[in-house]
């Protein structure tokens, strides 16, 4: 991208960025497993630096891929569908967002995971349509696959992720060699690169590729070899179900000039591929007849991107708004919003506890109300909530939530603390309420929020807390769930403070109108001390359900936590897994491997029994291979005894399987 714009991810940028990561993760092992990067075939001259390791792509091979079962997601891309909007800003059908994000460094970003909570545990994909895994860097690799639990998190709740293909400007490094090489054609004249990476998103289970070509110094000849390499590029994503976007950088003349705009020099790429990130340099008019040209094209003017750089500014970016997403007319494109993870940068190193993340991330996402379905009208920042319409992928039964953002202090189990470890691992993140947070009362407006402190399951629990002097209903779940006789609802939930009645609020239908409230129907739940797990049947409604919520009264001060959600016909425990194994050790570092449990599984847990019978947790994941690091003998023990489980949508637990490691 414009490198007088942003900041090109140099190993040095992105170790600053991210200090939090564990020793291990910075002095790579031969056992630890991270994500995966490429150069497209050379590789740079001399040696690689310290926890780097110089691939090429045109080597890569499945079969040889020591590391693919650590890196490969599980989970399918979920469909969506789109309810009445939140508010009547917001427009369905319209304007999406891309968002482009550095989850971590390019090298030393591991598969699975890692020991601490300071992680951007991103949670509002319901208003996004595309994910980049951004990063790559000259002195590591250009071209990255995203770790599996990034893909997991996206795909259950709908949104495909590209890798990234970075070919940065030789300000920085780039090479123009490497950009034929990316480009470059066999005897038969096919691009083999282009195969290989359709094979490589195939077998690691992403969605595509963002093609980002920055180097100069190119000709038409180079010109012509990128188109024919998009094309071919898209022809067998194609088939594969795959993505490409091309970023505005390199036009169809080879040079590298940023237009801001499409337009004669950069649509032959628009048209080959699926999409367009339109760089940052765009103007009102620029825009306007981008999408005018689009159209033309027989293309979505919402196929365009407009960048909107918020790495060093988030809410702060001042921004032209309505050139792109005006309130009074059609939206002119899409928004492509490049690091939002500034919600998690911005904090200092010593306040990035999850809460306080959660919290810049639901004011950038859902701007200064802090509710989506009354948004701010003299907030600058036009958050995404404000202009377009969110969307669920919550169809289908059963349907549980436990409110796992994904990352957490330490790891509960039915309350009660089973690790104190510190943790981020996206994968086992849940479906999130999507409009974070809706809050209906006519009294004072209790705040809702994620809480860290205490939860049932994982790592976080939905807490509010407030003076309650008039009922409030917080929304959790737009939805499409059928009814039968046999369905029910189980709420687990905790007062902490005061009084509080609780009741189930269940809509049958979609609101009437954009911003109306979810024509709910309220039915009691039970309450009583300490965590409570109430189910609730659903007497006397049909049909579908299409909202979900909880309706509190009390009067004062109160506190109080949802733990979990669930809906269902009936409950089943999945099926155990099998062959569970030690495939590599070296001290009390392992990697273990397993083979799948028949049946629907949501993820896996792994612990260890204890010599006193107690277990203690170590990890979870939807893969069929783990890391585990650190292990060391308990006093009087000869072998460490590991347990796993596979654990179905519900929560419900199969019966483990057992591995011993000797010490």
């Amino acid at each position: 991208m414009n490198p007088t714009r942003r900041t090109v991810l140099l190993a040095a940028t992105a170790a600053a960025l991210f200090p939090a990561l564990p020793a291990k993760a910075a002095t790579a092992t031969a056992l630890q497993p991270y994500a995966t990067y490429w150069y497209p075939d050379s590789l740079p001259s001399g040696s690689p630096g310290t926890g780097i390791t110089w691939r090429s792509l045109k080597a890569w091979r499945a079969a040889d891929d020591a590391d693919l079962a650590f890196n490969a997601a599980s989970v399918p891309l979920a469909t969506r569908f789109t309810p009445t909007p939140a508010n009547t800003t917001a427009r369905a059908g319209q304007a999406r967002i891309q968002s482009l994000v550095s989850f971590g460094p390019t090298a030393g970003n591991p598969s699975q995971g890692s020991a601490t909570s300071d992680y951007y545990a991103f949670g509002h994909w319901a208003y996004v349509d595309e994910l980049v895994f951004w990063g790559g860097s000259s002195g590591e690799g250009l071209i990255l696959a995203p770790n599996a639990p990034i893909v997991d998190a996206a795909h259950r709740h709908g949104v495909p992720v590209l890798g990234n293909i970075f070919l940065p400007p030789a300000a920085y490094g780039g090479q123009l060699r490497w950009t034929r090489d990316l480009v470059q054609k066999d005897a038969a004249g096919r691009y083999p690169l282009a195969d290989r990476l359709v094979a490589v998103a195939t077998a690691y289970g992403f969605d595509g590729w963002f093609v980002n070509a920055e180097t100069g110094g190119g000709d038409a000849a180079l010109g012509a070899d990128m188109l024919g390499f998009v094309r071919e590029l898209k022809s067998l994503s194609a088939a594969q179900g795959q993505r490409v976007t091309w970023y505005d950088s390199m036009t169809v003349s080879g040079t590298v000039s940023w237009q801001g705009a499409l337009n004669s020099r950069n649509q032959a790429f628009f048209e080959t591929a699926d999409d367009l990130f339109v760089d940052f340099r765009w103007t009102a008019a620029g825009l306007a007849s981008s999408g005018t040209l689009a159209r033309q094209l027989g293309r979505s003017r919402y196929a365009l991107w407009a960048g909107v750089d918020v790495e060093s500014g988030g809410w702060n970016t001042s921004e032209n708004w309505d050139a792109i997403v005006p309130r009074d007319r059609t939206h002119v494109t899409s928004i492509g919003l490049y690091r939002p993870e500034w919600t998690r940068n911005h904090l200092p190193s010593d306040q990035r506890a999850p809460e306080n993340f959660h919290a810049a991330d639901d004011r950038f996402w859902t701007g200064a109300s802090l509710d989506p379905s009354r948004p701010d009208d003299t907030d600058a920042w036009r958050a995404p909530a404000v202009s377009v319409a969110d969307r669920s992928t919550v169809t289908a039964l059963p349907f549980a939530s436990v409110f796992n953002t994904g990352h957490g202090l330490r790891w509960y189990e039915e309350g009660a603390v089973t690790s104190e470890t510190a943790w981020n691992h996206l994968g086992l993140q849940d479906r999130l309420p999507s409009r974070r947070w809706v809050v209906r009362t006519d009294g004072s407006r209790p705040a809702v929020s994620f809480d860290f402190a205490d939860a049932w399951r994982g790592g976080s629990s939905v807490l509010v807390g407030g003076t309650l002097d008039a009922p409030v209903t917080v929304d959790l779940y737009t939805a499409r769930l059928p009814i039968s006789a046999d369905t029910v609802v189980e709420l687990t939930y905790r007062t902490d403070e005061g009084e509080v009645g609780v009741e189930l609020a269940v809509a049958t239908a979609e609101p009437a109108a954009p911003g109306a409230t979810p024509p709910y129907t309220f039915l009691p739940v039970t309450t009583g001390d300490g965590w409570r797990t109430s189910t609730v049947r659903l007497t006397g409604l049909s049909g579908t359900v299409h909202a979900l919520g909880i309706r509190l009264t009390g009067t004062g001060p109160v506190k109080w936590r949802l733990g979990g959600l669930a809906v269902y016909d009936a409950r089943r425990t999945p099926c155990p897994p099998s062959g569970l194994r030690v495939t590599a050790a070296s001290g009390g570092d392992l990697r273990l491997a397993w083979n799948p449990a028949p049946g629907a599984v949501r993820h896996y847990t792994l612990h260890r029994l204890l010599p006193d019978g107690t277990r203690r947790f170590l990890g979870g994941t939807c893969q069929r291979a783990w890391f585990v690091a650190g292990l060391r003998p308990e006093q009087g023990e000869r072998q460490a005894r590991l347990e796993l489980r596979a654990v179905g949508e519900l929560y419900t637990s199969s019966d483990p399987v057992t591995v011993t490691h000797p010490w």
